[in-house]
């Protein structure tokens, strides 16, 4: 079975702009394309999981969440590193556009897309992570099994606040951003080999 690393999308790869609405809003941290590679180099599938509820809300269309992920793609291609697999989900409970506006199962922290794609890659989630700037990215940890991290950029100073006054499950590590989320995943990692 394979090891994977779940990354969230906005506020984890690319800065959180309130619903990227257009291409020129989509910009990757500094440190994104070098962590994919990183962990492409040590055996992980690179996977993005990615709640776009804008699609459900009548803000983007689906077509254009896509054109975004194949911007995504290439830009890591450039860079001689992959990503292995997308999900997202489209879907909000209190959407505008009919059928989009269900319940789902994979709108996070529901695991669906983890799920979806853990059936098709054969994916091990005790060798796995979940790294993100929300709650309900660290909640797929417990949820699966893998372990989390809660990343400082996008919403995650004020997601950290949140956590400190519930009882929700701390996540494994927080992380000021993705480089330093991969750094601890990849010593996690190599240290409990046997």
């Amino acid at each position: 079975m394979n090891k994977a690393v779940f990354l969230d999308r906005d506020g984890c790869l690319n800065v959180e702009d309130d619903h990227i609405r257009n291409i020129s809003q989509f910009r990757l941290y500094p440190q994104s394309l070098n962590s994919i590679k990183k962990l492409n180099a040590a055996g992980f599938l690179t996977i993005i999981i990615t709640n776009q509820s804008g699609v459900a809300r009548g803000l983007i269309s689906e077509e254009f969440v896509v054109e975004v992920h194949k911007v995504l793609l290439r830009w890591v291609a450039e860079h001689g590193a992959r990503i292995d697999w997308i999900e997202h989900c489209p879907h909000h409970p209190d959407g505008v556009i009919e059928k989009y506006t269900i319940e789902c199962d994979c709108r996070k922290p529901k695991p669906g897309m983890l799920w979806r794609a853990a059936s098709a890659l054969d994916i091990d989630f005790s060798k796995s992570f979940v790294v993100g700037d929300k709650i309900s990215d660290i909640e797929l940890g417990p949820a699966t099994g893998a372990k989390s991290v809660l990343l400082r950029t996008g919403f995650g100073e004020n997601e950290i606040i949140k956590l400190q006054q519930s009882t929700i499950e701390y996540p494994n590590y927080i992380a000021s951003g993705i480089g330093e989320a991969v750094e601890w995943i990849l010593r996690t990692s190599s240290s409990s080999k046997p």
